[in-house]
């Protein structure tokens, strides 16, 4: 587990907790040794120790030892970090998980699609789905393991379903992903709104869901990762949680509060600041009209005054699908799939 956040550290010990042989591994040695020496993350993951199994390193030990490798990091970091995976000894059969629910800069690309052209599909999965880490080591949760490669997928399920977390299989890995950072953006967006009342916050949160649904689609993802657990699950959790840092950093902005000082104030990354500028920038590249994404963006860069973002939100009518019958279509799929084969 590269990372030592705290959906990190959750998951490294619900994993350790069922037997699985688990290191964290932290950005500096003298972050593995506080953890170590301390068997709790004070900072992202208070009053849960850290199970004895569970080993604790700096990412510099490398992974030669690791059959999985998870990265628990902003996705900003991705390219630093994987930049020197081989001299880390990565060996060729490793798998790649992306813990990560933003995009990649410069061009806002999925995490999953840069680890796909650097290890291969057969290498490369993602997990989303609601998991709030104080909540995960206590309660469980219901995450999705999505990947290209259905062994792959099965495999991480089984791993968590070992832990004792809900886990949901997947082939859809750019839909997940794209669920996952649209609903960081949709939570802030909400977050920016709720003061106007909660009709605003809702149709913020709408408006930004829809625009990323269509560019989603646009780009392979299947239409069930934008309702399942992946998308419309894990905006309820994050939208209803009182520690949700996308949520606050929307309520944040509302108060005149700058990006470059939400962060501060948080105490942790809120990847939705960052998230959103180069999800607008994908998806205007792409052709799609997305203005209340685009008017985000311009909100958390002070570019848009609030009471301009208000008036967007309040005044914007969604596009037109042009797929009719696609409920329709959606429905019919679900009961073949559902079908005794002959």
């Amino acid at each position: 587990m590269i990372g030592a956040g705290s959906f990190g550290t959750a998951i490294a010990v619900l994993l350790a907790r069922a037997g699985v042989r688990a290191t964290l591994q932290t950005r500096t040695s003298v972050q593995a040794s506080t953890l170590a020496e301390s068997r709790e993350n004070t900072k992202y993951l208070p009053g849960v120790e850290l199970p004895p199994p569970l080993r604790i390193e700096s990412v510099a030990n490398g992974v030669s030892r690791a059959d999985f490798v998870f990265l628990a990091i902003p996705s900003t970091a991705l390219g630093e970090v994987i930049g020197d995976m081989s001299g880390r000894g990565l060996g060729r059969a490793n798998a790649m998980v992306s813990l990560c629910k933003g995009l990649v800069p410069p061009d806002g690309a999925t995490v999953t699609t840069i680890l796909r052209a650097r290890f291969g599909a057969h290498r490369t999965a993602c997990i989303g789905g609601p998991a709030h880490a104080q909540e995960m080591v206590n309660h469980g949760a219901a995450l999705v393991a999505a990947s290209l490669d259905d062994r792959l997928a099965e495999g991480l399920a089984a791993i968590f379903t070992r832990a004792g977390v809900v886990c949901e299989i997947s082939s859809d890995p750019i839909g997940v992903e794209l669920a996952a950072v649209a609903k960081n953006a949709a939570a802030l967006a909400a977050g920016a709104t709720e003061a106007q009342g909660l009709n605003a916050a809702g149709a913020a949160a709408g408006h930004i869901f829809a625009e990323v649904w269509r560019y989603a689609v646009a780009n392979g993802a299947q239409p069930e990762s934008m309702i399942g657990l992946a998308g419309a699950g894990d905006l309820v959790a994050t939208a209803l949680a009182p520690q949700s840092r996308n949520r606050r950093a929307g309520e944040l902005l509302s108060q005149g509060v700058s990006a470059a000082e939400i962060e501060l104030q948080v105490g942790q990354a809120v990847e939705a600041l960052e998230s959103v500028r180069l999800l607008a920038k994908a998806v205007q590249n792409s052709g799609f009209p997305a203005p209340v994404t685009v008017g985000l963006s311009r909100l958390i860069s002070g570019e848009l005054p609030l009471e301009d973002w208000i008036a967007l939100v309040r005044t914007t009518v969604p596009m037109r699908s042009g797929r009719r019958g696609w409920w329709r279509r959606l429905r019919w799929r679900r009961v073949s799939d559902a079908r005794p084969a002959s």
